[in-house]
């Protein structure tokens, strides 16, 4: 069985996405994505029709923001994550969000995609567990095995 890697990464933002703080972020947005998306190994996004996924509301805050993608490996999502344009917005983080972004890491058979409540399950999971096959972070090697959480 082939497995892709799914990863969710949760941040609030300083302001609302059409502050003038918050910008250079959002005219970043679709050049990053598109860089994501033309990158070895990109599988999926979650995005409305619009290709945007800063409007949807998986947390109370209104200004938390999730990413949700699925990558062949995690090679793959780290040469895109920390190489080119991403790399370039991602050390400016600290500008548009507030400290205490969340991130987390699980298999998923290939053909598959995580929904944004599962994905909140295994951020949840990794929080009160710690790293595991179940959820895990980049530089915590797990084997590439599907696994549900355990009820």
């Amino acid at each position: 069985m082939a497995l892709h890697l799914a990863q969710l990464n949760v941040a609030t933002l300083r302001h609302p996405i059409d502050a003038a703080e918050t910008a250079d972020f959002k005219n970043a947005l679709d050049p990053v994505n598109a860089a994501g998306e033309a990158s070895e190994g990109f599988v999926w996004r979650l995005q409305t029709d619009a290709g945007d996924a800063t409007s949807i509301q998986a947390f109370p805050n209104p200004l938390t923001i999730v990413n949700l993608t699925v990558w062949e490996s995690q090679k793959a999502l780290r040469d895109f994550a920390y190489r080119g344009l991403h790399r370039d917005f991602f050390r400016r983080r600290a500008e548009w969000f507030e400290p205490g972004s969340r991130a987390v890491m699980w298999w998923i058979e290939a053909g598959t995609l995580p929904t944004v409540d599962e994905a909140r399950a295994r951020l949840d999971y990794f929080g009160a567990h710690g790293p595991s096959e179940h959820a895990f972070e980049f530089g915590q090697n797990f084997p590439e095995v599907a696994t549900a959480l355990p009820l």
